[in-house]
Order: C-alpha cells, then structure tokens, then sequence
C-alpha cells in the first residue's frame, strides 16, 4: 500500500501540537540535514524525523494512552536504527521551549546502532 497520498493528508490535517512542534523543528538543522514531517518509513507514518540524526518525534494525544500497537511501531523503528521521542501533545503546547531542548539533545547521545543486513543464506540467496 502506496502511504504516499495518506502522508499528504496527515501533514494538512495536523493536531494544534503537531503544528507547533513542526512550526520549531522546520527551522533546525542537525548535522547539516533538516526534519521531515508525516514521512512514510516501512509500514509507518512518523510525526517528525531527522534522517540524519535517526531520530524520530511523536506527538501523542490520548488515543495513545497505553497503546500496544505504540510498542510494537517504536520497536520495529527501532530495530531499523531510529531513535523514537515521545510527547504528549498537552507538553508540547505549554512547554514548547522545553521538549525543542530535549530533542534537540537527543542527536548529542549516540545514536542506536544500525541493523545489520541479512547475509545471504538469510535472504535465501
């Protein structure tokens, strides 16, 4: 399934939140590279993510309170050598200043380390 055209209206329909942590992450650069915002990775579609720093940023409202399916998302995210952060959207809105600081933080912390590709008995070559 093409996420493309799914992407596409998520970033026209983002929450308020959504909207003011893009509104201060757009502007950052880290490592020369800029966030993306509603990118498709694999089955996914991420809030935010820095390519470069492998650093992914959610904004959470409370449908994800507990949410299993967050767990499983964040580990096969993982398992491709991102960095997930997590915020709920209520911090975002009154302590902006304060979850830029963490992120921006975040890429100064080593960064996971990459999966290693299968070899080839593996793939079944």
């Amino acid at each position: 399934m093409d996420q493309h055209p799914f992407a596409k209206t998520l970033r026209q329909t983002m929450t308020d939140a959504e909207q003011l942590l893009w509104r201060h992450l757009r502007a950052r650069r880290l490592n020369g590279q800029k966030f993306r915002r509603q990118q498709p990775i694999g089955p996914y579609i991420v809030d935010c993510v820095h390519f470069g720093a492998r650093l992914i940023v959610e904004a959470d409202g409370g449908q994800h309170n507990g949410s299993d399916r967050d767990s499983v998302r964040d580990a096969w995210l993982e398992q491709q050598g991102f960095k997930v952060m997590r915020f709920w959207n209520n911090d975002i809105l009154r302590n902006p200043e304060g979850v830029l600081s963490s992120i921006l933080e975040a890429p100064e912390q080593p960064a996971p380390p990459l999966p290693r590709p299968l070899s080839r008995e593996g793939r079944g070559e």
